[in-house]
C-alpha cells in the first residue's frame, strides 16, 4: 500500500482542477484495502476515486482519505454459467468490451461511460437506454471495519443517479456480479463503435470535462435547456460551458479553477431556474472545503 499526504486532487480528476487530500491511499488490491480501513478512524471521511470524472475537489482540499481503485481494484473474469465478476476499479469501457468478446449484449452503453464500475453502481450510471442496475445480480460491498458483505440489489433504494443502501450507510462498492444477455459478440463490438463514434462527435472529449453536469429533469433534457437559455460558450474565469454539449463544462487551458467550475456551475442552475422554473440538480460530486 501506498499512502501519501496532501495529494494535489487536480493530477486525479477529469476536470485538471482542484485542491488536495489530506491523504492519499493507493492500495494494492482488494485484501490492502480492506486492511486500510479497518485501521481507519471510525469517523474519517472517505472519497472513493476512480478514473476521476464526475468529481470535483474544492480549492481549500479534502480533509480525509482519497482511495484510489483503478489500479487495485481491477480483476474481471467471467464465471461459470455466465456471470461476470467485475472489481470496482475496472474502467466501464474495458467491462463492455469484455462483454462483448464473450458474447454478452446490452453492454455497449458502458463503452460510454467515462468512470468505473464503482462509481457507475454508486450512481446507477447509463446511457443510450440502459442503466447499470438493470444488469447486477449481487455486489459485494466493504465497511469501515474492513468486513466485506454480499448485498442484493434489494437492499438498495435505487432511482434515477441515486442508489443507497436501505439500512447501512458505511460501506462502499468493492465488486459485482453482473448478467448480461447472450448475444453476438462482433455485433456488439459493432454497436460499441457506433455509440463511441456519436459520442466523439457530440463531447467535447478533447478538453478537460468531467463528464454531464447535471441529470436530466424528467421529460426533458439538461444540454437543451442550457443552450435555450444561451449559456453556450458561457465563461468564467477559465471555466466554460462548451460550444459543443451544453451540459459539459470545459476547462480547455487547464487554468481554471476548482472555485471558477463550481460558479460556473452554480450559474447555470440559476440561469436555467430563472428562465424556465426548472430546477437543475447536480449529477457531478463535489466535496472538500472552499478556500477562506
Amino acid at each position: 500500500m501506498q499512502l501519501r499526504a496532501n495529494e494535489p486532487m487536480a493530477r486525479h480528476v477529469t476536470w485538471r482542477a482542484g485542491g488536495a487530500a489530506a491523504c492519499a491511499c493507493f492500495p494494492r488490491d482488494l485484501a490492502d484495502l480492506a486492511q486500510f480501513l479497518s485501521q481507519l478512524r471510525h469517523d474519517e471521511p472517505l472519497l472513493m476515486v476512480g478514473l476521476g470524472s464526475n468529481l470535483l475537489v474544492r480549492d481549500g482540499g479534502f480533509d480525509g482519505a482519497a482511495i484510489f481503485t483503478h489500479d487495485a481494484l481491477a480483476t474481471l473474469r467471467l464465471e461459470e454459467g455466465g456471470t461476470i465478476y467485475a472489481e470496482a476499479g475496472v474502467a466501464c469501457p474495458r467491462l463492455a468490451r469484455f462483454a462483448a468478446r464473450h458474447g454478452r449484449c446490452e453492454a455497449e452503453f458502458l463503452a460510454g461511460i467515462p468512470g468505473t464500475l464503482g462509481g457507475a453502481l454508486a450512481l446507477n450510471a447509463g446511457c443510450y437506454g440502459h442503466e447499470i442496475w438493470e444488469f447486477v445480480e449481487r455486489v459485494q460491498m466493504l465497511d469501515r471495519k474492513g468486513r466485506l458483505l454480499l448485498r442484493k440489489p434489494s437492499d438498495f433504494a435505487i432511482g434515477y443517479r441515486h442508489v443507497g443502501l436501505k439500512s447501512a450507510c458505511d460501506e462502499i462498492f468493492v465488486a459485482a456480479w453482473l448478467r448480461f444477455p447472450a448475444g453476438d459478440g462482433e455485433k456488439a463490438r459493432a454497436r460499441m463503435a457506433e455509440l463511441l463514434k456519436r459520442r466523439v462527435a457530440t463531447q467535447p472529449l478533447a478538453l478537460p470535462n468531467a463528464g454531464s453536469v447535471f441529470r436530466n429533469p424528467p421529460g426533458d433534457y439538461a444540454a437543451r435547456l442550457i443552450e435555450a437559455a444561451g449559456l453556450k460558450g458561457y465563461e468564467i474565469e477559465g471555466a466554460r460551458v462548451s460550444e459543443k454539449h451544453a451540459n459539459f463544462i470545459v476547462n480547455p487551458k487547464g487554468r481554471a479553477s476548482a472555485s471558477a467550475i463550481e460558479k460556473l456551475i452554480d450559474f447555470v442552475a440559476a440561469t436555467v431556474e430563472e428562465k424556465f422554473g426548472i430546477r437543475l440538480v447536480r449529477e457531478v460530486r463535489i466535496v472538500g472545503a472552499r478556500l477562506s
